[in-house]
């Protein structure tokens, strides 16, 4: 996991005549050399842009390998090479795997103006081989699953305004977990106390039909006008007007 520390073991003890390299990458850059018969160790911290600076150290007995505080630009192929009285050779693959804390926020799907309820999304990035979940209390609302380096991977929910229930969103590896408790009265405001969102179409759409109504009333106060005025006029004119 990001942020653990990890020991590449040699599975054995350094002997006098050993020389054991250590070497990381598919350009198998030389990242420490252990030399048995002086007990020279060299770490080789400016290699890669210095990704590993303050981080390598060598076991002087077994010359294991640790790293500390590791994150995903550790993943890749370790090798260890050791010359001695045998020649010996391993490799060893690394995934590091991160597990940030998700994130809940409200939202507003396309047909909001038919929603009544508060629309919840709960959210991560950049995360790949594991699950994320919903749960209400112990019970297991929802799930959704993602094997490769996803952008986003996002779970919805759907709960009542006035809902006491305690809700939790879950992201989970085959190692730990990290859990997003749901806070409804923050993030779950009615429209009583401040403009909700999910209601604006609604809103707009009793604007337009108040404007229309008011449009109509004005257009028949003038064809009642204009037509009273019409008549007027025509009472108005004496039989001599008309010849």
């Amino acid at each position: 996991m990001e942020g653990d520390s990890v020991t590449l073991d040699t599975e054995s003890e350094i002997q006098r005549d050993d020389l054991i390299v250590w070497r990381f990458g598919p350009g198998n850059s030389l990242i420490a050399r252990i030399n048995g018969e002086s007990k020279e160790i060299s770490i080789y911290v400016d290699i890669l842009d210095g990704r590993f600076r303050d981080r390598l150290q060598v076991n002087d007995q077994t010359g294991d390998l640790i790293i500390t505080n590791i994150n995903t630009e550790d993943s890749g192929l370790y090798q260890i090479f050791i010359s001695g009285k045998q020649k010996i050779s391993y490799r060893l693959n690394v995934t590091v795997y991160a597990l940030p804390v998700p994130v809940i926020s409200s939202y507003c799907p396309q047909n909001s103006s038919l929603i009544s309820n508060c629309m919840l999304l709960c959210s991560v990035l950049n995360v790949r081989d594991v699950s994320l979940s919903w749960y209400k209390g112990n019970s297991l609302l929802s799930i959704i699953s993602v094997s490769d380096l996803n952008i986003r991977l996002s779970l919805p929910l759907e709960v009542e305004y006035q809902d006491t229930n305690t809700y939790r969103c879950v992201l989970n590896n085959p190692f730990r977990n990290q859990t997003q408790h749901l806070n409804i009265t923050q993030l779950c405001q009615t429209c009583s106390d401040c403009v909700c969102c999910c209601h604006v179409s609604e809103a707009v759409i009793r604007l337009v039909v108040s404007a229309l109504v008011g449009v109509a009333t004005v257009a028949v106060l003038v064809y009642d006008i204009t037509s009273s005025r019409t008549k007027l006029k025509k009472r108005s004119q004496t039989p001599s007007d008309r010849h």
